[in-house]
């Protein structure tokens, strides 16, 4: 497709381009630390002190050399009165004291201190010369205006370069090549520099964002799979009660309607106990998204997490479902921390479960041991027909992380003599 512009349309869009191109930060901009703070200001102050000292040293003083025998020739006179003094302490100041700013905004300096060094007379330029090498180098290293500063860079050295005077050189001359090309090889290198820490910086970003999303990813799954847990905690103990005593109940509803009652009194009784788990585990989850941040206490339907001494009403309820449970409990209870009895509960709590949905006709018994060093769950029973389908074991699989949070172990298989056994060991500490 052919460009509809003119000739002159082009190179008037290609200078506009190249304009906007010198003023576009090619990076981001430099961040100095308290510790680079601490030193520009005291370099700004060094060299200010040295330059206003070699300012008033110099007020008046004329320069001569004997070219014959009682011929003298007036090689510089320097500025002298109270109006020189004033000027050369303004421009060693202003170059001297515009350097503590030299990494927060290089390019500006540098123009700073190159209008103060073509200001300075030509026979006091050591006033702001050095300031000027100084802002060079920092310009070349921390500037992010690339364009500009490679653009200015140039300029900057051959004005000052050109203003010079021959007769009495700011510096000897063999180090005139050092000091005014050195700074040029220190932009190519940070030109260089630069690049690479973009590119680094770039690419540590990048990773950082990948691996801050993968953390989010895996914490979300792994919040998922904790609310799955517990959901199938609460819900299929009171839910498998609940389906056996309703089979119970339609079959003795015609010929006894006093033991279906109470058949309906139990599932309504488990139907309860789901919905008061159920709302504590939803309101465990939304309490921080609370729009009127209200505090715990301002839910009445919220219980707290069952413990071991809530056993007994487990295993009653489990009995009122024609499970035959015997509960035993040796050695000295004693206080344990909420979570560890929540992960004790909930392993009776599983165990009596699949065994009213897998093994109906059987009886089982549980036992809590407490001993100095670890607390001892365990549940049995004696095996009978399955009464439900097979089960997809994310109940175990659920108590097994939950013990080992607590260092604990869970053992489940079936029993050389018949049945099921479920074992949890639970370290504790030594009272």
């Amino acid at each position: 497709m052919t460009d509809p512009r003119t000739a002159p349309e082009r190179l008037r869009e290609a200078a506009r381009g190249a304009l906007r191109d010198l003023w576009r930060p090619s990076g981001p901009p430099p961040r100095p630390t308290p510790r680079a703070w601490r030193f520009d200001v005291l370099l700004a102050l060094f060299l200010g002190a040295v330059t206003v000292y070699y300012g008033i040293d110099n007020v008046g003083v004329v320069m001569v050399r004997e070219i014959a025998p009682g011929m003298e020739h007036v090689i510089v006179r320097r500025p002298s009165g109270a109006g020189g003094l004033a000027l050369m302490v303004t421009l060693a100041a202003l170059a001297s004291g515009a350097l503590a700013l030299r990494r927060r905004h290089p390019l500006a300096v540098l123009c700073v201190v190159t209008a103060a060094t073509l200001a300075t007379p030509q026979s006091v330029l050591r006033l702001t010369f050095y300031a000027f090498v100084i802002a060079v180098y920092s310009a070349a290293v921390y500037s992010p205006y690339r364009v500009a500063t490679l653009v200015a860079l140039p300029v900057a050295v051959a004005l000052v370069g050109t203003s010079g005077n021959a007769t009495t050189p700011i510096v000897p001359n063999e180090y005139i090549a050092l000091l005014i090309l050195a700074p040029m090889a220190v932009a190519a290198v940070g030109l260089r520099t630069w690049k690479l820490r973009t590119d680094e910086g770039r690419a540590r970003l990048t990773a950082l964002e990948r691996e801050q999303a993968e953390a989010l990813r895996r914490a979300v799954e792994h919040e998922r799979a904790r609310i799955a847990r517990e959901l199938h905690d609460v819900v299929t103990h009171n839910v498998s009660v609940m389906i056996i005593q309703a089979g119970a109940a339609r079959t003795v509803m015609r010929t006894s309607p006093e033991q279906a009652g109470e058949a309906l009194l139990a599932v309504e009784a488990g139907g309860r106990a789901a919905m008061t788990e159920l709302r504590h585990v939803m309101g465990l989850l939304t309490m921080a998204d609370d729009p009127d941040g209200a505090e715990p206490d301002a839910h009445p339907e919220l219980t707290p997490q069952p413990g071991l001494d809530q056993l007994e009403a487990l295993v009653g309820r489990v009995r009122d479902a024609g499970l035959p449970v015997a509960l035993t409990v040796t050695g000295p209870p004693r206080p344990l921390p909420p979570g560890l009895e929540l992960a004790a509960y909930r392993v009776v709590q599983e165990a009596l479960t699949n065994t009213v949905k897998h093994a109906a006709g059987a009886t089982a018994a549980v036992t809590v041991e407490y001993r100095p060093e670890r607390l001892r769950v365990e549940v049995t029973d004696t095996g009978g027909r399955p009464a439900a389908g097979t089960g997809s074991g994310r109940g175990l699989i659920g108590l097994r992380e939950r013990l080992a949070v607590h260092d604990g172990t869970l053992h489940a298989g079936r029993r050389l003599t018949g049945g099921y056994r479920v074992e949890a060991l639970i370290p504790l500490e030594t009272p």
